[in-house]
């Protein structure tokens, strides 16, 4: 149980208290005068010694290895295959809440080392409507549990440039790591352009993906991720411009991430590529049509004028990292895990979180690749059907007076 902000010892009814206090008002204003004083600093949390560190052989390596190209491979969907109330993961949940309407659900009481094959289906398809869905203190959720989860719902990406673990025989596992010896890097990236969805370049881009925190700051001392609903993205768009990006494409280029590992003397496993992709794609699961764009990796729309293409380009990246109602942030505590459709989300690391160790494992399975159904629907105008409510009045030109 997590201390409270005034922790009394003994406490009042816990064994070790004498209740002959409660007749005894000198007696008991001296006991609660014994009170642990609260050592607040402002900005300031305590930070963990790691000299004897248990998830050594999790540290970020770089092996000097080369890999042929990816080629397509089979993909089905689990999602599919789950209940559409969710029934077989929720029977084991005590707790279940959203964090929002449009992105983000929090499930308490599932242990997801020991789901069974109707639930992991389930928990593919919440995901798919969701985006994102946290689980807290996953201890029994190691790197080969969690690959074994990963592995369930498809063939596991190797990536190409970035940390895997020290230990052997895990390539398919991407590692998240700072601590107070690494550079900031604020000062490198525009906050806008941290916005991505993972490796989007490749044929076919990750589907479900699994990052689960190892060790991190305290509450309070930051390292945060957000994520951004492409569902609702698209949505925010006009019925003519979702018809005029519904029939373009991107350029997503892997080089970016190539020329920095050069350039740092790391090794590329595999050659950078550049993927044409639709703008727009249709999720298999929900039938729901997102926004397929994030800043980090796409650098050009197919066939327009690259004037017009820029202008796309920064009015998308405005939409994902400015819209608060189409974003969640997640505070993380140790051992928590966060499950996320790499398809329908974008995400953003946080900065300022110095001089604390950040250190995380992801494994992501390849979805399918990517296209556009044009007998896809919207997320919101579906939900708003079922739920009896207009949809939004999108003129801009209307009369409004804003008031918060």
């Amino acid at each position: 149980m997590a201390p409270g902000l005034i922790d009394y010892s003994p406490s009042v009814g816990l064994p070790g208290f004498d209740k002959s206090l409660h007749h005894n008002n000198t007696q008991l204003s001296k006991h609660l005068g014994t009170k642990k004083h609260l050592d607040y600093q402002p900005g300031r949390t305590v930070v963990e010694s790691h000299d004897s560190y248990e998830h050594e052989n999790l540290r970020p390596s770089f092996p000097i290895v080369h890999w042929d190209p990816l080629i397509e491979v089979p993909y089905h969907d689990k999602g599919l295959h789950g209940d559409s109330r969710f029934s077989n993961l929720l029977a084991s949940a005590t707790d279940v809440f959203d964090y929002n309407p449009k992105i983000g659900t929090e499930i308490h009481g599932i242990n997801l080392a020991k789901i069974t094959d109707p639930q992991k289906n389930d928990l593919a398809r919440l995901i798919a409507v969701r985006g994102v869905v946290f689980f807290r203190n996953q201890t029994d959720l190691d790197i080969h549990e969690q690959r074994a989860l990963g592995a369930y719902f498809g063939k596991l990406h190797k990536h190409a440039t970035t940390a895997v673990p020290r230990q052997a025989g895990l390539e398919d596992v991407h590692v998240v790591h700072t601590e107070a010896s690494s550079k900031d890097q604020r000062a490198v990236f525009s906050p806008s352009f941290l916005w991505h969805s993972d490796v989007t370049y490749e044929l076919q881009p990750p589907s479900y993906t699994c990052l689960k925190l190892l060790t991190g700051p305290p509450r309070g001392g930051g390292g945060d991720t957000l994520w951004a609903s492409q569902y609702a993205a698209y949505d925010l768009l006009s019925a003519p411009m979702q018809k005029y990006l519904e029939g373009l494409s991107a350029l997503h280029s892997a080089k970016m991430q190539g020329d920095g590992s050069r350039a740092l003397g790391r090794p590329v496993r595999r050659e950078p590529i550049v993927t044409k992709h639709p703008l727009i794609r249709t999720n298999p699961v929900t039938g729901w049509k997102s926004l397929f764009f994030n800043p980090g990796f796409v650098t050009a729309i197919v066939g327009i004028p690259m004037a017009e293409s820029n202008a796309i380009i920064s009015y998308l990246n405005e939409i994902i990292s400015t819209t608060q109602e189409i974003h969640v942030r997640f505070q993380w505590q140790k051992n928590d895990v966060a499950f996320w459709d790499n398809r329908i989300c974008n995400h953003s690391a946080s900065y300022g979180f110095a001089p604390h160790r950040r250190h995380a494992v992801r494994v992501a399975c390849h979805g399918e690749r990517p296209v556009f159904d044009p007998a896809g629907n919207s997320q919101e105008e579906e939900l708003n059907r079922r739920d009896g409510l207009p949809n939004v009045d999108k003129d801009g030109a209307r009369q409004s007076n804003y008031n918060d």
